[in-house]
Parts: C-alpha cells; sequence; structure tokens
C-alpha cells in the first residue's frame, strides 16, 4: 500500500486501479509534469522508507506538497496515511499539508492531526483499495467535472 494508491482512490477508484496494474497515461499530462517538476525542486528534502515517500519532516510536521487545491480531501487521506504508517513504528507527528499553486505568491497550508477515526477509516479504506486491485477489470468510471482534467480522461470517457 502506498499514500499515491490511497490518494487515487479517495480521487477516483478508476485511477487507483489503472495505477496499481500499471496502466499508466500520466506522461502526457502537463498537470502531472508540474506535479513532477515540484517534487523534483524539493527532491533534497525527501525521506523514503519502505513504501513511503515523504515530501518533508521537521520535527513537528510531515509535510506533503501539492500543487492546487482542486483535491484537497485525496491529499488530507495520503497524509493520514503516511502519519498513521509513522505512527506504527512509534513516530508520532503532526501533517502539513502545503500547496503551491501557480500565479499564487501565497501558500495555503492545511494542519492535520491523525485521530482514532481516521485511523479506522483508513483500515477500512485499505481493506476497499485491496479488494478493489484485485479485482480483475477496473471499475466504471463515474463522471466529475475535475475529470477533463485527468490524464485518464480519454481512457476512462472516449
Amino acid at each position: 500500500m502506498t499514500g499515491t494508491l490511497i490518494n487515487y482512490y479517495i480521487h477516483c477508484p478508476t485511477q487507483c486501479w489503472l495505477s496499481y496494474h500499471r496502466i499508466n497515461l500520466e506522461e502526457n499530462s502537463e498537470d502531472v509534469r508540474i506535479g513532477k517538476v515540484l517534487h523534483e525542486i524539493n527532491e533534497e528534502n525527501e525521506v523514503s522508507f519502505e513504501n513511503i515517500k515523504l515530501d518533508k519532516i521537521t520535527p513537528r510536521y510531515v509535510v506533503e506538497l501539492k500543487k492546487s487545491d482542486s483535491d484537497i480531501e485525496a491529499g488530507k487521506w495520503q497524509l493520514l496515511f503516511y502519519l498513521y504508517t509513522l505512527k506504527q513504528k512509534g513516530i508520532i507527528k503532526k501533517g502539513k499539508l502545503e500547496v503551491v499553486e501557480k500565479h499564487k505568491q501565497n501558500k495555503k497550508q492545511f494542519i492535520i492531526e491523525l485521530t482514532k477515526d481516521d485511523e479506522f477509516k483508513l483500515q477500512t479504506i485499505i481493506q476497499e483499495i485491496n479488494a478493489l486491485i484485485a479485482q480483475p477489470t477496473p471499475p466504471k468510471p463515474i463522471y466529475k467535472k475535475e475529470c477533463k482534467k485527468c490524464a485518464y480522461y480519454e481512457y476512462c470517457f472516449l
């Protein structure tokens, strides 16, 4: 299980299934390229272990960087997954979700704290993702307005 899969599942189960099964259509997406550049700029701060790649860790926070606030909920659950995994290793931190939008000087920041309810919900989400990716075919996509910007739009809807 990875934070990216958690993010994709919250955002779109179809994208989660496709990504897990290495059906990757993101190479042609300008939004994905921008996100990768943002992470490359921050690469010196990344911390990796096991199945986790943290954008940044400070004495107080695990920091997750996002290029837009288009799906804060998915980013929040990705960050909660990181906090949950660290807690299982005895490391207790708060999370900070930082949104660095182009054409805006101020970063948006959201402080995230892992609760017992979040832990229970994460366990459920992980079970749901494991059941999803075990399926032989992806779930039928559900159209939302955000789909137009998705790298998988043509695959799902054309």
